[in-house]
């Protein structure tokens, strides 16, 4: 797993728009909160992705964009995004290398099964492309505020 003081391993994705986001077009502007989420339109994640939008203008105001991964395609994205208002920017792991390069994509179990998924995690990256925060294994309910405090700490 990755930690404090680690380069960010740099990827590119597309978002719901099929734009392509590369991390290293941040590096010496913006800070970024990256966060990785099992599955659009589930309540969790739905929750994260509210919490996150309804503080975007925060972030922003201390230089930070916000974006969130998952394994879900973009056409999944767009709908989940349009379906709830969201504003931040959704990209798709497709394949999954980003989500094994962070770390996220685990072996877990749930009711006696083990099955791999993204532990749902978020990475405060700065300017620099250092991780600065590496938080695994979040509960969604007020993650968002809790980033933004971590953030005014930097």
């Amino acid at each position: 797993m990755l930690q404090p003081g680690d380069p960010a391993p740099l990827f590119s994705l597309p978002d719901a728009d099929m734009d392509r986001f590369h991390l290293d077009s941040l590096q010496g502007r913006k800070k970024l909160v990256l966060y990785f989420y099992p599955k659009d339109d589930t309540p969790g994640c739905t929750l994260e992705a509210l919490e996150f939008t309804d503080l975007q203008p925060e972030f922003e105001a201390l230089g930070a964009e916000i974006i969130g991964i998952s394994r879900d395609n973009c056409v999944s994205h767009g709908a989940f995004r349009d379906k709830h208002g969201i504003n931040v920017r959704l990209l798709a792991d497709t394949e999954g290398e980003v989500c094994q390069a962070y770390g996220v994509w685990q072996e877990r179990e749930r009711q006696g099964e083990k099955r791999c998924g993204i532990v749902r995690s978020t990475f405060l990256i700065d300017q620099a492309g250092v991780i600065r925060q590496a938080l695994y294994d979040v509960k969604p309910k007020g993650h968002a505020t809790q980033l933004l405090e971590l953030l005014r700490e930097l």
